[in-house]
């Protein structure tokens, strides 16, 4: 058995019309959607990142000691953990600062994070989800 982080951002969402369809019941769902629930609504995660998990700990261990380090930690100690909006400024940081200890892969992870935080500061609905996966 292998074991792998993988990286899925938010790609679209869509309603669920099994549960939306009384139209008494569509304000709540718009009002739902507009205040952050997710009452019936459906996230589409595409993977973009997949790398082998003891190498994922090797290279958040190319950050430094601190909250940015401390959150991509979340994924050994929990089994997953949620990239947003709140997050960018201090991951964004953190990653472009390790960039010179890091070996040729870990840059290029680094990269593509980079990329994903930079699509979710252009769109904050966008976000990422980081799972550890056991083949």
């Amino acid at each position: 058995m292998t074991e792998k982080v993988v990286f899925s951002r938010l790609s679209r969402k869509f309603i669920d019309e099994n549960d939306a369809t009384p139209p008494q019941a569509q304000q709540v769902i718009y009002y739902s959607l507009a205040i952050g629930h997710h009452l019936g609504v459906i996230d589409c995660l595409k993977a973009t990142l997949v790398c082998p998990f003891a190498d994922y700990q090797t290279w958040i261990g190319t950050l430094e000691p601190g909250e940015a380090r401390r959150k991509m930690e979340g994924v050994p100690r929990y089994g997953e953990i949620v990239i947003d909006q709140s997050h960018v400024t201090l991951l964004a940081t953190a990653f472009d600062e390790a960039l010179p200890r890091q070996i040729a892969s870990q840059q290029a992870w680094s990269r593509e994070l980079l990329s994903l935080l930079q699509a979710i500061q252009q769109e904050p609905a966008v976000y990422v989800m980081v799972r550890r996966d056991r083949d």
